[in-house]
């Protein structure tokens, strides 16, 4: 096992931005890079023992500038929506940017994933690189000096490990995830309609005609939401379901089931029969975004790879949607004296035939 990193290039405004390779002893690796604390690929061996990349990014540090579709990064302060673009604590009103119609989408146009992070440790014992940065008070419109560290690691059981730490001077929002797209049969396979998900909860956030929560928990059952037990993406992707056609695909938060503070459990799962890859999700957090890259635009990523719609689905852990404005929502509130912790474990093997 290895860490080992190399110049990947500049931002406009010269600062020095590198790569950073974690190997395991099985020759697998992911590469993160400390422009946006992205995560560039995963690269694990399919069925037959080739080496498959399984997230979609680019090749040059140019195209993260603008990256429309957040393909790798880690978005905050706040990830997902907040509506009409403002929240209060204790009595104060909060304005952010509006960057999807009257509402904020991951914290407005300028998220974490297109900020320079800086080396804070590489940790060669537990092959890890931890990337740290101080968001300062009222950067994106949020209070309080946030304090944030993100860690990278991957073992020989082929787990990327994502680990959050954060501490703020002032009681804040920090809700942090991170928004890899997968495509298990490999990142330039056409799209992820033949990936078998499975997603432990029983309900699920529906969504108004601007993607904010309704306020209401609905039961999955008998609807083309469930994915209690694992099926194809493409089983109910063109259903007629209002939400579904509304989204023009999936990009609905669930529930997740059995949720307890701070305990790590496994949420969801997903397998291409193309590779035999499987992929495992756990968290500590209390809801996850699935989302099928219904918006994905046209264009060129990794080793020549064409995107597009559902070239890849993200499995975003998280706070629900406008948590923070939703009174039945487990609260992203962080105060002075409190630590913000968060894990997240994507665990790659292969499906059993």
């Amino acid at each position: 096992m290895a860490v080992t990193k190399g110049y990947f290039g500049r931002t406009k405004q010269g600062e020095e931005i590198m790569k950073y390779r974690i190997t395991n002893s099985q020759g697998a690796y992911i590469e993160v890079l400390n422009y946006g604390a992205i995560l560039q690929k995963v690269v694990v061996p399919d069925r037959e023992g080739h080496m498959t990349d399984v997230v979609l990014g680019y090749d040059e540090l140019e195209a993260y500038f603008e990256n429309p579709s957040y393909f790798g990064g880690t978005v905050g302060r706040n990830a997902n929506r907040i509506a009409g673009a403002s929240f209060e604590l204790d009595g104060v009103k909060y304005h952010l940017n509006a960057n999807e119609g009257e509402n904020n989408l991951h914290s407005g146009p300028v998220s974490f994933n297109r900020m320079v992070w800086e080396e804070r440790r590489v940790n060669q014992g537990e092959n890890s690189v931890t990337f740290g940065r101080v968001s300062p008070d009222g950067e994106q419109g949020f209070p309080g000096n946030l304090d944030i560290n993100v860690t990278y690691s991957f073992d020989d059981d082929q787990n990327v490990r994502i680990e959050y730490r954060g501490t703020s001077d002032r009681k804040t929002i920090v809700n942090l995830t991170n928004h890899s797209y997968f495509n298990l049969s490999g990142q330039n396979y056409p799209d992820v309609k033949e990936t078998r998900v499975q997603i432990l909860s029983d309900d699920y956030t529906p969504v108004d005609e601007e993607s904010i929560p309704t306020g209401e928990l609905i039961s999955v059952e008998n609807t083309p939401m469930d994915f209690r037990e694992m099926k194809t993406i493409g089983r109910d992707l063109e259903s007629d379901f209002p939400q579904i056609a509304q989204a023009g695909g999936f990009d609905h938060n669930y529930v997740l089931k059995n949720y307890r503070r701070g305990e790590l459990q496994m949420v969801a799962a997903a397998e291409s029969l193309v590779t035999g890859i499987r992929m495992e999700v756990s968290t500590d957090m209390p809801d996850m975004q699935f989302y099928t890259g219904n918006a994905i635009e046209s264009q060129r990523g990794k080793d020549g790879a064409v995107y597009g719609p559902y070239s890849g689905f993200c499995m975003e852990t998280q706070y629900a949607p406008n948590a923070v404005n939703e009174p039945r929502a487990v609260s992203p509130v962080l105060r002075p004296g409190e630590k913000y912790h968060s894990v997240t474990v994507y665990h790659f093997s292969l499906r059993e035939d």
